[in-house]
């Protein structure tokens, strides 16, 4: 019977790989696809082979600190992990992404830290400010890719930027605005016109320029590649300018064209509308209390 049981049991787990067996730099390559708040609250305790490896330096170029704001809400343990894993990155850092937390004590730290950042993403970081990031711009000439998405930055800054990062080759900048269509500003578009001349990719989901700052930037970025106005619906193309656009640009996004791989589009932001029954004003406001102190705040 005990024989009969240990051979069923042999049977059972036959068809299973043991994943410490796998060669490390296999392990390695699996491991890295992970985020970093995985791989610090999870990955690295499974076992000593594991975190060893999860130590490499080469395993933090790339720090992934992406999360869901509206299930985590504010959690100041995560700029703590990011500093750690920024340290395991030994001065290697050339990507990183935050997510719905951070302060300009937090850039800095990272800035200071590594000195060939190529990619840059800040989304809802709501405690970095148009000081904090002109503080450092000047620590990232390596600078290719940027991303700065429902954070607080102004065309000041924007220009600072430009002047500071003459590598930047795309730049990823998107807004609210298209919930006041009303309100017109082309201050994004004409500090991107006068400094980011080499710029391939843009990216201004919901931003407020006209087709005034859109001539503007076609006529100082002659290298753009792909340019997204999705949203943009103070920017009317009549026949002319669309012209000029498709002409120019290989791939185009207009302000009416479907958003469904649009990552920030989400259906949560729709029901708390509905749910609130609130002014877009006040709706606005409760996702930035729930990005920062939770659903139930």
């Amino acid at each position: 019977m005990a024989k009969s049981s240990y051979q069923t049991r042999r049977s059972r787990t036959r068809g299973y790989r043991n994943w410490l067996e796998l060669p490390e730099d296999v392990t390695a390559s699996i491991l890295s696809r992970l985020g970093a708040i995985e791989i610090l609250t999870r990955a690295q305790k499974v076992c000593m082979t594991w975190r060893r490896i999860c130590k490499d330096p080469l395993m933090w170029r790339t720090i992934d600190m992406r999360n869901d704001g509206f299930l985590r809400g504010y959690d100041f343990s995560l700029e703590k992990m990011c500093r750690h894993a920024v340290d395991r990155s030994s001065g290697d850092l050339v990507d990183i992404n935050v997510e719905h937390f951070g302060t300009d004590e937090l850039l800095h730290y990272i800035t200071n830290s590594s000195s060939g950042i190529r990619r840059l993403r800040l989304v809802c970081c709501y405690g970095i400010t148009d000081k904090g990031l002109i503080e450092v711009v000047s620590k990232l000439p390596l600078l290719e890719h940027l991303e700065i998405s429902f954070s607080f930055v102004s065309a000041q800054s924007l220009e600072v930027v430009g002047r500071s990062c003459p590598l930047l080759k795309s730049l990823k900048l998107n807004k609210y605005g298209y919930r006041y269509p009303y309100h017109e500003c082309n201050d994004d578009a004409l500090a991107i016109a006068s400094t980011m001349h080499d710029l391939h990719h843009l990216q201004l989901c919901g931003n407020k320029l006209t087709n005034d700052g859109l001539q503007k930037i076609l006529e100082c970025c002659p290298n753009l590649e792909s340019l997204d106005l999705r949203k943009c619906f103070n920017v009317n193309l009549g026949a002319d300018l669309k012209r000029r656009c498709t002409k120019r640009i290989k791939r185009l996004w207009l302000p009416d064209d479907s958003t469904d791989d649009y990552e920030f589009d989400r259906a949560n932001r729709r029901e708390l509308y509905e749910e609130n029954q609130c002014d877009p004003d006040y709706a606005d406001f409760l996702l930035f209390g729930r990005s920062v102190f939770g659903r139930d705040w």
